[in-house]
């Protein structure tokens, strides 16, 4: 059976732009939606107040919430088969397991409670730092959420399983019928294996062919596998996460990896991940990549 899209929500404002561009996404291409809703309510101390059928108070919020969400992915994509699950656990272990059988999953950047002022909030960024599977964050104003520019961005790293990477920004290009920027950034100062000394002028010619033979080497690969879309590359001078904020600016997705290594506890973000999931314009998809060997 085909993987479905899943999208976790809670009610907040981050939330509906989750299911928004989740519904979006499984009409394009043709998966299941699965709506989740977990939170801790089942293992709050005390009895919490019940109404009606025995139900507590929360668990009848949660389903009515999920209810809501459904009836929004109706009105906009009336095709897209949905289905709903509300889970009394944390939201984080919850994701994470609905990752393991799903296409991807779908999250908006910020929640409620006392992390709803941060850039992007902590359940966002632990299921995207340490998914099996694919994490949008539905961030950005609403043309880049909306697909409006008609552009994907793709951040190619020198990591092992660039090319896992590549691939699932192309497949989305593919099915969102636009092109693709294949960004790779460069910096002098920050190689220090180079065989032997060159002058100044020929050391940032020769970084600069370096990223582009790899960038090249990367592309070249995959879209063998994708010829459909049109794929513009791009070098750039100065920091990576630096020159993908300013490209998210006129893009409706910006595609990064992050590397797992299995039996690794804790985050497993990169820094230009990190900062382009608080800092980018439009939504951010972090494909995991396990480096053989791990």
């Amino acid at each position: 059976m085909e993987l479905p899209v899943v999208a976790g929500v809670d009610g907040s404002e981050g939330s509906l732009h989750a299911v928004d561009w989740a519904a979006a996404e499984a009409e394009r291409s043709g998966r299941r939606l699965r709506l989740v809703h977990a939170s801790l309510w089942e293992h709050y101390e005390g009895n919490p107040p019940r109404l009606s059928a025995g139900r507590p108070s929360e668990q009848v919020f949660a389903e009515d919430l999920v209810a809501a969400s459904e009836e929004r992915v109706h009105r906009q994509a009336p095709d897209v088969k949905v289905s709903t699950d509300v889970r009394p656990e944390d939201p984080v272990t919850a994701l994470l397991e609905e990752g393991t059988e799903a296409a991807l999953v779908v999250l908006g950047p910020r929640g409620h409670g006392p992390i709803a002022g941060m850039l992007l909030g902590s359940v966002s960024l632990a299921v995207a730092a340490r998914a099996s599977c694919p994490v949008v964050v539905a961030r950005g104003a609403e043309p880049n959420r909306t697909s409006a520019y008609g552009r994907g961005v793709l951040g190619v790293g020198e990591t092992a399983g660039s090319t896992t990477v590549a691939r699932f920004a192309l497949q989305q290009a593919r099915e969102r019928g636009c092109e693709l920027t294949a960004v790779r950034a460069w910096r002098s100062s920050s190689y220090e294996n180079m065989p032997y000394p060159l002058p100044d002028g020929e050391q940032r010619r020769a970084y600069r062919q370096q990223a582009d033979e790899y960038l090249d080497h990367v592309m070249s690969v995959t879209a063998r596998d994708v010829p459909e879309v049109t794929v513009r590359r791009k070098l750039l001078q100065g920091a990576a996460h630096q020159a993908l904020v300013e490209e998210s600016a006129s893009a409706d997705l910006l595609v990064v990896g992050a590397q797992r290594r299995r039996g690794a506890v804790g985050l497993q973000l990169g820094r230009v991940d990190h900062a382009l999931l608080h800092h980018a314009a439009c939504p951010v998809a972090v494909v995991p990549v396990v480096p053989e060997g791990h």
